[in-house]
């Protein structure tokens, strides 16, 4: 027997009748759409499409309203389980409205390009364990200042200097292949000069220092 709420459980929190909660009051939304018609015929789910209706282009108004991610400055798109390409196309549509996000965490949502998208603001980005294998595939970020990419598959440092006019601070690059790149850490602090912190450690002296004399230095660092 189906629950009494089971023809609500493709909604969201938007097609709720008098609800009147925003986008920019929820940090941890789920945003990923309902499956289609069709796939809900497939799955013998058409029940559900009593509850959907024609949306009139005030409704449509109303919702973007309702959503408000023009406002939100912090939010956590993280685990959206994107399966389909209508999520990933509405996700990406969230995306381009967060114009006044400054701290977002986007945390395994198998994403693999993201240069479509405009952060102007963001200052901290989480984009861990998703599917990025090169810098050029990240949203544009011009004020960064903390930027994690822990667990994606980044191969080389190929256009890690487009951040270099960017106030970042601290970088994430672990368990990326490019970590494995010969002197790793002279080229990221080399083509991101005002760097702070790599992978959770400082700079250190030999950061900077030139390929000829990398081997008259004998510190051993414990990660």
């Amino acid at each position: 027997f189906k629950l009494p709420s089971d023809s609500f459980k493709y909604l969201g929190w938007c097609d709720l009748e008098e609800l009147g909660v925003r986008g920019n009051q929820l940090h941890c939304p789920r945003v990923r759409e309902g499956p289609s018609e069709e796939e809900l015929f497939f799955r013998k789910e058409e029940h559900t499409l009593k509850k959907r209706k024609q949306v009139t282009d005030t409704e449509k108004w109303e919702k973007r309203l309702q959503e408000n991610w023009e406002n939100c400055a912090e939010l956590n798109l993280s685990f959206q389980d994107l399966g389909d390409l209508y999520q990933v196309e509405n996700f990406q549509r969230i995306l381009r409205r967060l114009i006044r996000v400054e701290k977002l965490w986007l945390v395994d949502n198998s994403l693999t390009d993201l240069s479509a998208i405009r952060l102007p603001r963001c200052r901290e980005l989480n984009a861990n364990k998703n599917h990025f294998t090169s810098f050029k595939q990240l949203p544009k970020i011009p004020q960064i200042q903390h930027l994690s990419l822990a667990e994606n598959n980044i191969t080389t440092l190929s256009g890690i200097s487009d951040f270099r006019h960017t106030p970042l601070e601290s970088l994430i690059l672990k368990r990326n292949p490019c970590e494995f790149q010969e002197r790793y850490r002279q080229l990221v602090f080399s083509n991101l000069p005002n760097l702070k912190i790599l992978d959770g450690i400082p700079k250190l002296p030999e950061d900077c220092s030139p390929p000829d004399v990398r081997f008259f230095y004998r510190i051993c660092t414990i990660l």
